[in-house]
């Protein structure tokens, strides 16, 4: 009986172990890489698209609160970083990720209107030396700026889907050119699909103009008439008696 009783007893333990281990969380910090770096800057992402990188790699990675904050310090970059040193009550003890995003708003906060980054979104066009990424890239930033801040998620999901599509449709009529007309044609779903059009397409220009001159040089090659070896022969013949006859003379 004693022996059933220790038996049990252990395998009791060994269940509460297991129930315990369970319950562990493990944190995943490698998701640091899907937080872009942030100047704060004219050309850097917005500090709300920023903000929301940080909370979306933290619920999937199963961060804390002081996790946020830490991986945020090591994505900013100067200026950002001269301003958060120079913040004293975000080194508190007691500073939480939410101290961290009121102490950034204000200063960072966008002083320009919807209706100016609608307008710049709208006559945006892709640049001379601008590649399709970069131009993309541009589009869909514009098109965050114009996003409304809301906290609800299924409000979220509806606003970025929105922002999808006003960027889709800037960058499809940004592009100038064959390229841009081949693009319009396709009528792509999405951003990347666009953009790997915008790819191929290019590529095949490439292409075509690659065979175009390969088979210029073709025809030009093929328009010259050989000269003949007999021919060539009998002219240095002819071309040895002048001079013989002349050292005779």
């Amino acid at each position: 009986m004693q022996g059933i009783a220790e038996s049990r007893a252990e395998i009791n333990r060994i269940r509460e172990q297991l129930s315990s281990g369970m319950h562990t969380v493990h944190k995943d910090l490698s998701l640091i890489s899907l937080v872009p770096k942030w100047s704060g800057g004219e050309k850097a992402t917005p500090l709300e698209e920023f903000l929301a990188s940080i909370d979306r790699a933290a619920r999937l990675g199963q961060w804390e609160d002081r996790d946020c904050m830490n991986i945020a310090v090591l994505r900013l970059a100067d200026p950002c970083k001269a301003f958060y040193n120079a913040c004293t009550e975000l080194h508190m003890k007691d500073a939480s990720w939410e101290d961290f995003k009121g102490a950034f708003r204000e200063p960072f906060r966008d002083v320009h209107s919807d209706q100016y980054h609608y307008m710049k979104l709208q006559t945006s066009r892709q640049g001379r030396n601008e590649g399709p990424m970069e131009f993309a890239g541009r589009c869909k930033e514009l098109a965050q700026r114009v996003m409304s801040k809301v906290s609800d998620p299924i409000a979220q999901q509806i606003h970025r889907a929105k922002v999808d599509r006003m960027g889709l449709a800037r960058f499809v009529g940004g592009l100038s050119g064959v390229i841009g007309r081949q693009v319009r044609y396709a009528h792509p779903k999405n951003l990347r699909e666009a953009v790997n059009l915008v790819l191929a397409v290019d590529e095949a220009e490439k292409q075509e103009r690659r065979n175009e001159t390969f088979y210029t040089r073709s025809d030009e090659f093929a328009g010259q008439v050989p000269r003949s070896p007999g021919k060539s022969r009998r002219g240095r013949n002819d071309s040895e008696r002048t001079a013989d006859s002349r050292t005779k003379s």
